[in-house]
């Protein structure tokens, strides 16, 4: 009997301890009765993967320490609700593989508050499932795939950047209106970057317009074969869904093969200097070439944002070169710092993502912001680009679209000015 009352109470107090742990381990959103990850009185920690390495980091590695950038402004003047942010930004080298490996550690070793603005649409698909089973609030996606819009099977999840449907209804819409009649050619990358792109292209100008189609792989630096099919099919206009590695392996390849289109380049790979960098001498092969943006172009001086991003790259950025990905990777730091605020003091999980669904927010974009329960997509359109004299500046007015059949319209409202001090309030 000893044994067997011995016995029952060693089991009891392992159920009470089991439960016990169990309620200390939870986020307990919206309790306040537990710690919740990444969050102390005095810190945010946050995290993401970037290529920092890899066919993607040309470019793109500058990101995350323009963001980092931000963060340690807004830091050195008192914090949010008086946390320090910390970002710890993990080398992916755009390896899936990879990417799930760093987003692992980040979330189960590092127990980051959030991820944010993880980077690329074949890298961060495969990590949907574990941020969403692990309830890791998954912020501002650097891909502008609509596998990020799925609110009901991800409502952790926003994107950020337009989706690339939207990018080529505008750059096709620009071919409608300005070059009708030309022979058209597409250029993607193998994955749902291309896929959704030609979707966008192929809405407005029809699927009969484009009169070769042609993909990559990162993995494959040689497009020679892609390129000749275009020369051979007298492609007059291309469209690049590429990175800007591979869309300087196109400028390059086709001038090599003495083949000279009009280039219209998904705002992904249309930075100016960071192409002109790779291409080196050969630079001038991008004059005329048009692209998409949705933040202030970084060579206006003028620009309110890009004089504040400008300082604050100096100051807390070592004065790097300052390109198009600095000002990205600095946008989304602000909006970062909006979100944390209208999430209030006690932060939760919960909290950070009902703030962000609650949508309303401004800061440089030229286009909407369309966060609300139901739209979990970023930017909702752009402003045309063109390189000319090396220079790359906008022209015509900003558009907005939707990622289904509706139309490219007109966006008028002007972007808003920054705080005074570069640190928005609630």
């Amino acid at each position: 009997m000893r044994r067997t009352a011995r016995r029952g109470l060693a089991i009891a107090t392992s159920l009470t301890l089991l439960v016990t742990s169990v309620a200390c381990s939870s986020d307990d959103e919206g309790s306040g009765s537990a710690a919740v990850p990444g969050v102390t009185d005095t810190e945010i920690v946050v995290g993401t993967h970037m290529p920092l390495t890899g066919p993607a980091s040309a470019g793109y590695s500058k990101i995350a320490p323009a963001t980092k950038a931000y963060f340690d402004y807004v830091n050195a003047n008192g914090g949010v609700h008086g946390r320090k942010i910390t970002y710890k930004v993990m080398d992916d080298g755009y390896n899936p593989a990879n990417t799930q490996q760093v987003v692992r550690q980040l979330v189960l070793q590092d127990r980051v508050f959030a991820i944010l603005n993880g980077l690329g649409t074949p890298t961060h698909t495969g990590v949907l499932d574990f941020l969403h089973s692990n309830r890791v609030p998954d912020l501002f996606v650097a891909s502008g795939s609509r596998s990020w819009d799925q609110p009901d099977k991800y409502p952790g999840t926003f994107g950020f950047n337009p989706d690339y449907t939207v990018e080529g209804k505008i750059l096709a819409n620009h071919v409608k209106t300005t070059l009708p009649g030309r022979k058209v050619c597409f250029l993607g990358q193998d994955d749902d970057f291309g896929r959704d792109s030609l979707v966008g292209v192929e809405q407005v100008l029809g699927a009969d317009a484009i009169v070769a189609r042609q993909t990559y792989v990162t993995s494959n630096t040689n497009v020679a074969p892609q390129i000749g099919a275009f020369k051979a099919a007298g492609c007059e206009v291309v469209i690049l869904a590429t990175v800007p590695g591979f869309t300087a392996l196109a400028v390059g390849t086709a001038a090599r093969l003495q083949f000279q289109p009009q280039w219209l380049v998904s705002n992904v790979g249309a930075d100016h200097p960071t192409l002109a960098r790779q291409l080196g001498d050969a630079a001038g092969l991008l004059e005329g070439m048009v692209g998409v943006n949705y933040l202030p172009a970084q060579t206006d001086s003028t620009d309110p944002w890009i004089q504040l991003f400008t300082k604050i790259n100096r100051e807390h950025n070592g004065d790097t070169a300052f390109d198009g990905n600095t000002v990205y990777g600095m946008a989304v730091g602000y909006l970062f710092v909006q979100v944390l605020l209208a999430a209030g003091k006690d932060l939760t999980r919960e909290g950070l993502l009902e703030a962000v669904a609650r949508g309303g927010y401004q800061g440089p974009g030229l286009a909407p912001l369309r966060f609300s329960d139901s739209d979990h997509s970023g930017y909702g359109g752009g402003r045309l680009t063109r390189v000319s004299g090396g220079v790359q500046a906008y022209f015509g007015p900003a558009y907005e679209t939707d990622e289904g059949d509706g139309p490219v319209n007109e966006y008028q409202t002007p972007p808003v000015a920054p705080p005074a001090n570069g640190i928005p309030t609630t």
